[in-house]
Order: structure tokens, then C-alpha cells, then sequence
């Protein structure tokens, strides 16, 4: 017996991430019966144009999630907490972008074409990984199953629309001010961001590395089912680019390998991209990635420290595979798999 189609939810629908996830809804044509947007007090009221129709942003509430199937939600962790058991209590999917049950065990961290599987393990709550970590799991994914992982260091170059909107305004003000020689106080990071690089991302904690580049270590373990001891280090820098995050990944396997193997594989991987000609000055860059959907992987060598090592460069579209995009694919798989 075949389901009727999905009531579904927008839930930060005003938001950087959640107009992209209402653009990309369009873009892939996810089947559905009804549409709703939900944000906070401040925003409700506000209009959307979606397919056609002029829609009425609505404020979340627990009797918002009556009747719909399926919540894409980039709200913020303590919004998603608020209303995760309100929308499962009703009956429906939360797919959530937040960091906030990313790393339960009962919640499945999906990204779509890598473990689609786990799925099927959801009590009402999926998990979308964190931006950066989602980029390089389309790329980990065929190379662990080929030649196993034994040991693996990430160093992210991030841009600041990963920050959100006033991140993204605060880059643009505070290169304006410093190019007409102008004092800037930043407020949306520690210290200014134009013409700088900034070696944290979110809080230190007791180990001496951020909560950003633990999410890399922790989810890439969780999704790909490495296992806990396998040693991985991550360091995760802001960039001043306004959109799309960069990322040099080193990685030791147990089985040899070269780069003509790897550039092949890759080649004919789900939702990658292979640019590597850097003869002809040809790898990928955050313009080409910035509004599109494949992640690019460029700089294949042989890595000069680790037996059996692999070195690549890695730039996807943060706003996209790193949250709206993958949460919409997530959408899709779910309706498909009958999982609603």
C-alpha cells in the first residue's frame, strides 16, 4: 500500500540555512502534500514566495507540527530541543541540523548517499552532521570501503556564512572599514575577520582543540562506523570568504594505494567532483563550489609522512552539502524508504 505524500515543515524557515533548504525543496522536486514555514515570534508574520504561492510565516508552536510528516529544522539546538518530543509525540520525522542529538546514540547521523542504512534505526529524530564533516564524508566514504582508514589529520579553511547572516555581514562591513582605514569592533567573532585567519572555531574545550574540530573527529567515527580508538585530528580555521569551506585531508590507509587509484574512485563517487590538473592550474576553489552541489576534490599526491598516505583537497558549498542540501536529500531518502 502505497503512502500519501508528506505534510511537511520548515522550521527556521527565515534564516540563511532555512531559505536555502526552502530553495533546494524546489530544486529536487520533493514530493509533498502540504508546506508549512515555521520560525520564531520575531520573524512570524513575514512572506514567502515558494512555487508559485505566497506563503505566511508562521511562529512555532507545539500545535504547529499537527499533521506534518516530516520537520526540516535549522533553528538552533535549543529550539530543536524544544520541540523535538513535540514533533515525535505528533507522529513526525525531525531531520535537524543542529548539534544537538548528532551524537546520541539512538539518533541516526545520516549523510544521503553514505549511510543512507541507518535510516531505518530513527525513533523520530535524524541527525544532519556538522558542515564540515558532511563535505568530507561523500570523499572518505568509497576510499575507507576500498583501502581502510588507519589514520587521518583534517585542517578546515571555513567560511563565515558557516557563522550565519550577521557573520556574513560583519565580513563585508569590517573589510570595508579596514580598506578606508577605519577603526572596527567585531562582534560576530572574537577578532576581525577581514584580511585575517582565525584558528578557532566555537569554544576550546579541556583537550586543547575547539567543539568544531571534536564534531569532525566524533561524527566522522559515527557515520562511516570507524572505530572509537581510530586516531583522527582535526584544526578548524575561519577564513575571510564569504561562502564555502576548504579543507586539506591527510589520510594513512592500511592497504597501499596511489593517487591515480584514489583520483578514479573519486571519479565515479556519488555527489563528487574530481578537478586535479594543477599543471594547467586546475583544483578546485571556493568559487567554483560556492551555489552548487558537488563536493570537489583536487591535489591528489601521495602523502610524504605516512606509509600507504594519501593527501587531497576537498571545497564543497557549506550552506548546501554541509546543511541544506543534505537535509533535503535526508527528506527525500526518508519519503522514498517509506520511513515517515
Amino acid at each position: 500500500m502505497t503512502k500519501e505524500k508528506a505534510n511537511i515543515a520548515i522550521l527556521g524557515a527565515t534564516g540563511v540555512v532555512g531559505r536555502e533548504i526552502t530553495k533546494i525543496v524546489d530544486e529536487l522536486n520533493v514530493e509533498f502534500n502540504n508546506i508549512k514555514f515555521l520560525s520564531s515570534a520575531k520573524s512570524a508574520g513575514k512572506k514567502i514566495e515558494f512555487q508559485g504561492k505566497e506563503y505566511t510565516v508562521e511562529e512555532a508552536k507545539p500545535e504547529s507540527f499537527d499533521g506534518v510528516n516530516i520537520v526540516l529544522a535549522s533553528a538552533g539546538g535549543s529550539t530543536s530541543q524544544h520541540f523535538a518530543p513535540e514533533i515525535v509525540k505528533r507522529g513526525g520525522v525531525l531531520i535537524d541540523n543542529s548539534s544537538a542529538f548528532r551524537m546520541e546514540e539512538d539518533v541516526p547521523l545520516v549523510i544521503a548517499g553514505v549511510n543512507d542504512e541507518d535510516l531505518r534505526k530513527h525513533h523520530g529524530i535524524v541527525a544532519n552532521p556538522n558542515c564540515s564533516t558532511s563535505q568530507l564524508m561523500l570523499v572518505l566514504k568509497p576510499l575507507n570501503e576500498k583501502f581502510k582508514i588507519k589514520r587521518l589529520i583534517v585542517s578546515t579553511y571555513q567560511a563565515v556564512s558557516g557563522a550565519g547572516l550577521k557573520a556574513i555581514n560583519e565580513l563585508e562591513a569590517n573589510t570595508r572599514a579596514k580598506l578606508n582605514g577605519e577603526n572596527f569592533t567585531p562582534e560576530a567573532f572574537k577578532k576581525e575577520i577581514a584580511f585575517n585567519v582565525l584558528p578557532q572555531i566555537d569554544v576550546f574545550t579541556s583537550n586543547g582543540y575547539t567543539k568544531e574540530e571534536m564534531k569532525v573527529v566524533n561524527e566522522t567515527k559515527k557515520i562511516l562506523h570507524l572505530d572509537p580508538n581510530l586516531p583522527i585530528s582535526c584544526t578548524a580555521a575561519r577564513v575571510p570568504v564569504f561562502n564555502s569551506h576548504s579543507e586539506a585531508v591527510d589520510i594513512e590507509f592500511e592497504i597501499k594505494t596511489t593517487p591515480d587509484e584514489v583520483r578514479e574512485i573519486l571519479k565515479n563517487t556519488y555527489g563528487v567532483e574530481v578537478i586535479d590538473n594543477p599543471d594547467n592550474y586546475e583544483y578546485p576553489t571556493t568559487k567554483d563550489s560556492s551555489g552548487v552541489d558537488p563536493v570537489y576534490v583536487g591535489r591528489i599526491r601521495k602523502n610524504l609522512a605516512f606509509d600507504n598516505g594519501i593527501s587531497l583537497w576537498c571545497v564543497a558549498d557549506n550552506l548546501r552539502i554541509g546543511a541544506a542540501l543534505n537535509t533535503v536529500r535526508i527528506c527525500k531518502k526518508i519519503i522514498e524508504m517509506g520511513l515517515y
